[in-house]
């Protein structure tokens, strides 16, 4: 019986198509989302343009909405939005890439309504944009639009990005655009970016806040912003041609000095086969020392003085950045580079040297993420005293990481973050103690020799002698 009462589709079948369209229409009383699916199926049936026009009915439904979009609603508008987009993409577009193209740009419009009107803080909303960013260039392909119409319509949207919802357009139009649509492309923004912004009368200019320089106003935000669009617009068009000249040009010359931005354009020349030029903008930034600089920073120089066939130089200076930083991929880089056999004792003078490090919490993630569990449980038991029960972010996953092979080590983490929270009244966080000394009482059991530290029971019967009093704890505790 219990077979032929699952829910799968061949079992569905038996019940006849009269009694499945009556059970659909009963569970699609009361969800809007699940009678548009009914009715989207139903065009189908009459072909790709009754689809597309249930789409373009849907899309503009939603244009006009004026509601509130809490928390509560972002779920059912994402569902509904993927629904539109999918549509389009999969179902109108093979029949009528023309019509799916005008679509996916009404789809794309609908951005600023939606967000003017919502506070979607997981991103969910714009991932669906981002996404028919992408499904708006595969169609364009398909239904062959001319480039220089292509390029307009691009360059309008940009121009108007508003909420970041065209951000990844411009890259995933290059394959649409092709050398000419490029060209127009870099041609439209350039003659914005020198056209004379608008600067209303100074007594019709708006204040919008204040800085240290005094009244800040809307016209200046709005050029300083059309000035980014356009600088991130060439960056992207000049990758896209390769032109890394172009793409260096459209950063301010201050701007170069920054480590993060003279690691990218170093590695933008290393791909061009101009190692030494990558060298020197990376030695041209501005360094408070080279050991404080970002990993970013630090890998292109390596990747750099690799290119110049200066490997031994790149090896001493991986083990340099290792060992002040404990950052797993320099040291994994570093072992990979060693002869067999090597290998193993850098790697024991690596874990050494973790061990000791200044930074205990540093050197518990990098043992967590090596992963090298036996060592984190070396490391615990040897600077216990050190673990700050304040970093539960850390704490947590250390302990959850440790208990089924080192469940000694795992108690004392989850000691440090119960005396934390005790030793300093935080109440907030007792259930949470609570139930870190019942994963305690879980753990005990399969350990020995508890060794220099007391055992479950004489630990809890010293935190009531500590902290008897704290009643909001105990009556959370089993």
């Amino acid at each position: 019986m219990a077979a032929k009462t699952t829910l799968n589709a061949k079992n569905l079948e038996s019940l006849g198509a009269q009694r499945l369209a009556e059970l659909l229409i009963e569970v699609s009383m009361g969800s809007a989302a699940h009678k548009r699916r009914l009715r989207m199926e139903l065009a189908g049936n009459h072909g790709g343009a009754e689809v597309a026009r249930e789409v373009r009915k849907r899309l503009a439904s939603i244009a006009r909405a004026r509601t509130v979009i809490n928390w509560r609603k972002v779920k059912a508008l994402k569902s509904d939005l993927e629904t539109q987009r999918k549509t389009i993409a999969e179902t109108v577009a093979p029949d009528d890439p023309q019509e799916a193209f005008e679509l996916v740009w009404q789809f794309l419009a609908l951005a600023d309504s939606i967000f003017e009107r919502s506070n979607d803080r997981s991103g969910s909303l714009i991932q669906s944009f981002h996404q028919a960013c992408e499904d708006a260039a595969a169609i364009a392909g398909s239904a062959k639009i001319d480039a220089h119409v292509l390029a307009d319509k691009v360059f309008k949207a940009v121009q108007d990005d508003s909420y970041g919802q065209y951000d990844n357009l411009i890259a995933a139009m290059v394959p649409a655009l092709g050398k000419d649509g490029l060209d127009r492309l870099k041609t439209l923004f350039v003659q914005w970016s020198k056209e004379p912004k608008d600067r209303p009368a100074e007594e019709e200019r708006k204040v919008i806040g204040w800085g240290s320089g005094g009244a800040i106003y809307q016209d200046e935000i709005a050029g300083t912003h059309r000035d980014l669009t356009v600088r991130i617009a060439l960056q992207q068009i000049a990758d896209a041609q390769g032109d890394v000249d172009a793409y260096i040009g459209q950063h301010p010359e201050e701007t170069r000095k920054a480590p993060m931005i003279a690691a990218d354009i170093a590695n933008r020349l290393l791909s061009a086969g101009r190692a030494k030029e990558a060298l020197q903008t990376l030695d041209g930034a501005d360094r408070r020392g080279w050991a404080e600089m970002p990993f970013e920073w630090q890998l292109a120089r390596v990747e750099t003085l690799e290119a110049l066939g200066r490997a031994e130089e790149a090896q001493t200076y991986r083990w340099a950045c290792f060992e002040r930083s404990l950052h797993a991929g320099h040291l994994k880089a570093f072992l990979k580079r060693l002869p067999d056999f090597d290998d193993v004792e850098a790697e024991e003078k690596a874990f050494a040297h973790a061990r000791a490090f200044p930074d205990v919490h540093q050197a518990l993630v990098f043992f967590l993420n090596w992963p090298a569990l036996a060592e984190a449980a070396k490391l615990v038991a040897i600077r216990k005293a050190e673990l700050n029960g304040d970093l539960y972010e850390l704490m947590t996953p250390a302990a959850e990481a440790l208990a089924e092979k080192h469940p000694l080590a795992a108690i004392m983490v989850l000691r440090s973050m119960i005396d934390f929270a005790l030793d300093n009244s935080r109440s907030s966080r007792y259930k949470h103690a609570a139930r870190h000394l019942a994963d305690c009482a879980s753990l005990a059991p399969h350990i020995d020799d508890f060794s220099n530290i007391r055992s479950h029971e004489a630990y809890v019967a010293e935190l009531k002698r500590r902290h008897g009093k704290k009643h909001g704890f105990w009556r959370l505790v089993p």
